[in-house]
């Protein structure tokens, strides 16, 4: 720029030199001398320039809140179960189950919210049962929290069909034994509730800036009612009206929804209508996640779109996540694994890497011997070979088992698009 400017005012100097000297010519005598261009004395030109344009500051997009989840079947204390764990006792113990779940500690410790399904009671003032002697009833010892809450589990739903196996009374000390557990560790508990106010305070749990609101639906007690005089609370799947409320009122406080419904039949896994049925409601009224429970088996999973596009996905079954049943269908579950994703940019919540990391329940010859949950990942052919099923007392119809028959449950229950093996 400033080298034309230069240029035009050069130009306009000798135009004005010339006609001068054209119009003296006349009048002066003598020669006319010219300077060299170079010391013609040249005036800088500059121009009025406008202020440049400043672009307003733009504000940085907020980054995405992120949750990663991971959650867990039946946490189904057979027997078994507890007595290995009193033989892994150390001094001044009664049990130590720790071990049991020590395979897997390394994912749920990653997680930044961890579920469990707790589908035993704890009551102290009753004896310690496990299924044995053929009576389905189940009370486990206190040391099984103590494991599972060592492991990194934060959050408990406790809505099952075991729920009144030792009567009401035993259930309350169990909510209360919970709700104890729950103030001392920064714990989430909920399902089975000492009152109907308390069945109407909607759990939410902040995680990374994140609200995340948990419910909890059974679809019976084995029999069992709440006696007509006790203020004990359990929705149940065929209060609709209540879950519809309850689903919208969470949607409104908190940025997602997880539900867990403990359904189906057990030992199938056969996605009934009515189940579907139900899970499509459920997202359409806001759920966001759907963990199924109580089958004993893993079963498929899907996404579900509502009305308006967004989708939510549903689990069908967990299966167990540990048990000492003898069917080759029971010991292998399902460990949900996923992110809820808040977008910083218009608030929309959505699901990111949705999948499955399958367990398998591993014990071995010798009384249900190093009894442990694994996942895929960590288990191998060697191990599937050396499998007790096969001696366990009593037999289950399918009680066989192998690494094939192991990745051939996987194929069946988990679309290919929802496995990771790898975790």
């Amino acid at each position: 720029m400033s080298f034309k400017i230069k240029r035009t005012a050069l130009c306009a100097v000798l135009a004005a030199f010339m006609a001068n000297c054209t119009g003296c010519a006349t009048k002066t005598v003598g020669k006319v001398e010219r300077l060299p261009v170079g010391d013609i004395p040249i005036q800088e030109i500059t121009t009025a320039t406008e202020a440049p344009t400043t672009e307003p500051p733009t504000e940085p997009v907020p980054e995405d809140k992120r949750v990663h989840v991971i959650a867990a079947g039946d946490n189904l204390i057979h027997y078994s179960v507890y007595k290995n764990a009193e033989r892994l006792a150390g001094p001044g113990e009664n049990y130590n189950f720790k071990p049991l779940y020590e395979p897997v500690k390394y994912l749920i410790e990653a997680a930044d919210v961890a579920i469990l399904n707790q589908e035993t009671i704890i009551s102290q003032s009753n004896e310690v049962r496990g299924a044995n002697g053929g009576a389905l009833l189940f009370n486990s010892p206190p040391e099984v929290a103590d494991a599972v809450i060592d492991l990194g589990f934060d959050v408990f739903t406790m809505a099952n069909n075991h729920l009144l196996d030792f009567g009401a009374s035993a259930t309350i000390e169990s909510i209360n034994f919970w709700n104890d557990k729950a103030a001392a560790y920064d714990l989430t508990v909920l399902g089975a509730y000492l009152d109907e106010e308390d069945s109407n305070n909607i759990r939410v749990r902040e995680v990374n800036g994140v609200k995340i609101a948990f419910l909890s639906y059974a679809e019976h007690l084995n029999g069992f009612s709440i006696p007509y005089d006790s203020p004990l609370r359990v929705v149940m799947n065929y209060e609709t009206d209540v879950i519809e409320r309850q689903i919208k009122e969470a949607n409104e406080i908190a940025d997602a929804v997880i539900v867990a419904a403990h359904w189906g039949v057990e030992d199938t896994t056969i996605v009934s209508e009515d189940r579907i049925a139900l899970a499509n409601q459920m997202v359409n009224w806001g759920a966001d996640v759907i963990l199924g429970a109580h089958t004993h088996t893993a079963e498929t999973m899907e996404w579900i779109e509502r009305e308006d596009g967004t989708k939510g996905f549903v689990f069908y079954s967990m299966g167990n996540f540990i048990c000492c049943q003898t069917d080759n269908f029971n010991l292998v579950g399902e460990m949900p694994d996923f992110d809820i994703v808040v977008d910083g940019e218009t608030g929309e919540v959505r699901l990111e890497d949705v999948g499955v990391i399958p367990n398998i329940i591993h014990y071995e010859v010798g009384d249900y011997a190093n009894l442990a949950v694994y996942p895929y990942s960590k288990y191998t052919p060697e191990m599937a070979a050396a499998h007790g099923i096969s001696y366990a007392v009593p037999a289950g119809t399918y009680n066989y088992f192998s690494y094939d028959i192991l990745n051939e449950i996987i194929a069946n229950a988990i679309p290919e698009e929802f496995r990771k093996l790898d975790k």
